[in-house]
């Protein structure tokens, strides 16, 4: 008796690549709450999604850098495949209308060549820190942090605890007049806007505690020259 064939799904006929935002109290939720809220938005939207083949088909999304939960972000990225061409911006109107209002799609644009993960290399953060904090304790600590050729800090992971070094992902760290701008590269590990601040709590415990940071996402993408970060989806709208 021939064990029965899972489906075998068409091919999508269109991929759109989406910038959304995480807003508000929307910082708060999980990527997996996320990527349910945005699957019953594309369902109530009509969005014609392709599904992937096999037992159990599921519709075709994929994320690019999802940002760490308690975190807001301007700049988040997914790609999803269709199995009818639309129109980009209807699609943003339609998924607007039926998102929760602290999560906004802000583009969408037809699919480029090669992977949208591929053309995000770095990132820059806002992270806005208690207004008690000591000023000039927290400029010498990041004068230290960027004096280090390494700098190791402690992460819990999914199998345990991960060392890595934070320094070499750091582009740039700045005092501003709310906190701190950190621009990070993506190396490998990834290294979190939390994870830096895990350092400079390090360098000088007394600084602040982790959990009263407030970390917002400012815009990830390409590294251009100048040491300045593009937009993903630029040369595909050009």
């Amino acid at each position: 008796m021939s064990q029965k064939q899972p489906e075998q799904n068409p091919q999508p006929v269109q991929k759109i690549w989406l910038q959304y935002a995480k807003r508000s109290v929307a910082r708060f939720a999980s990527h997996r709450d996320f990527s349910r809220v945005f699957q019953r938005a594309l369902r109530r939207a009509g969005v014609p999604m392709a599904y992937s083949s096999g037992f159990h088909p599921h519709p075709r999304i994929s994320f690019a850098q999802a940002v760490p939960t308690g975190a807001a972000s301007e700049a988040e990225y997914l790609q999803i495949s269709l199995s009818q061409t639309v129109d980009p911006e209807k699609l943003v109107e339609a998924l607007n209308d039926s998102l929760p209002r602290d999560f906004r799609v802000l583009k969408a644009v037809e699919a480029g060549g090669g992977k949208l993960q591929d053309r995000i290399e770095a990132s820059n953060w806002d992270c806005k820190i208690p207004v008690e904090t000591d000023r000039a304790a927290l400029e010498n600590a990041v004068r230290e942090f960027l004096s280090r050729d390494e700098v190791l800090v402690t992460r819990k992971a999914k199998k345990g605890e991960r060392t890595f070094d934070t320094r070499k992902a750091v582009m740039k760290l700045e005092v501003t007049s709310l906190g701190l701008q950190i621009m990070l590269r993506h190396v490998v590990p990834l290294v979190r806007p939390d994870d830096v601040i895990r350092a400079l709590i390090l360098i000088d415990k007394d600084l602040f505690e982790l959990p009263d940071v407030l970390f917002d996402r400012l815009c990830q993408g390409p590294l251009e020259k100048g040491d300045k970060i593009g937009d993903p989806l630029a040369s595909v709208v050009a």
